[in-house]
């Protein structure tokens, strides 16, 4: 197992760890969507991608479909997305992902959390290379055998594909989402979710007491409404 692997098994009870949190990324990424290709998923492959993260957490179809007729009209305004890059205590890089319809704010608040709890905000560019920009894709594992698709799949970009108890895991790197997304859909495999991640090519170890400093901005970073990722170097336990 490589490393997006471990990433995965790290980072698999953290993320969508709250639904409200979950619903409201979800729904800002359908705006995103729809204001990028248009309302109908059948010629929106973003949107098809939303709306099958969607059912992953279990977001209800009538929400979906409201905020796709939601995100159509023409007062809805847009969701930019925006990266804050920084430092935590103790060295430890940190990379935020935002979607906000009001950068000021958005600055403002995260500026403040790495003030509040002794980090440095930094500029672009400063920790983002830190780390690979991957893609990722859950299809259903049923008549389908892992070192199988991973063999079919070299030539679309994969690099790791995995099998865990939900399926299985295609990583490759961001650029090839197009091509795998095409090639699974025209062969007829269920994609049960997709999405994008940053695996960082190098973690620190931190002592315990360490790692609650780093936490404590961590927290106060997942809990924003703007942000829908937080990426860091910090070790994190596989257990």
């Amino acid at each position: 197992m490589g490393r997006a692997f471990e990433f995965r098994k790290a980072r698999k009870m953290k993320r969508w760890s709250a639904m409200s949190k979950a619903f409201t990324r979800i729904g800002k990424d359908i705006v995103m969507a729809v204001k990028e290709g248009g309302p109908d998923p059948d010629s929106n492959s973003r949107l098809r991608a939303v709306i099958q993260n969607a059912k992953s957490v279990n977001m209800p179809k009538d929400n979906v479909e409201r905020a796709i007729k939601k995100a159509s009209e023409k007062g809805q305004g847009d969701y930019k997305e925006v990266i804050f890059e920084g430092y935590a205590p103790h060295g430890i890089a940190i990379l935020v992902e935002t979607a906000t319809d009001n950068n000021t704010r958005t600055v403002a608040n995260v500026r403040s959390y790495f003030n509040k709890c002794d980090g440095s905000l930094g500029t672009s560019g400063s920790v983002v290379f830190m780390f690979d920009h991957t893609c990722n894709f859950r299809i259903n594992a049923e008549g389908l055998d892992a070192e199988e698709v991973e063999f079919e799949f070299i030539d679309f970009g994969a690099e790791e594909v995995f099998a865990d108890d939900d399926g299985i895991l295609i990583y490759a790197p961001f650029e090839s989402f197009g091509a795998i997304q095409a090639e699974l859909e025209s062969r007829g495999i269920e994609i049960l979710s997709s999405g994008f991640e940053r695996i960082p090519q190098v973690t620190k170890v931190l002592t315990s007491d360490h790692v609650a400093d780093v936490d404590k901005l961590l927290e106060k970073l997942e809990e924003d409404d703007d942000v829908q990722n937080v990426y860091h170097t910090m070790e994190e336990s596989t257990e």
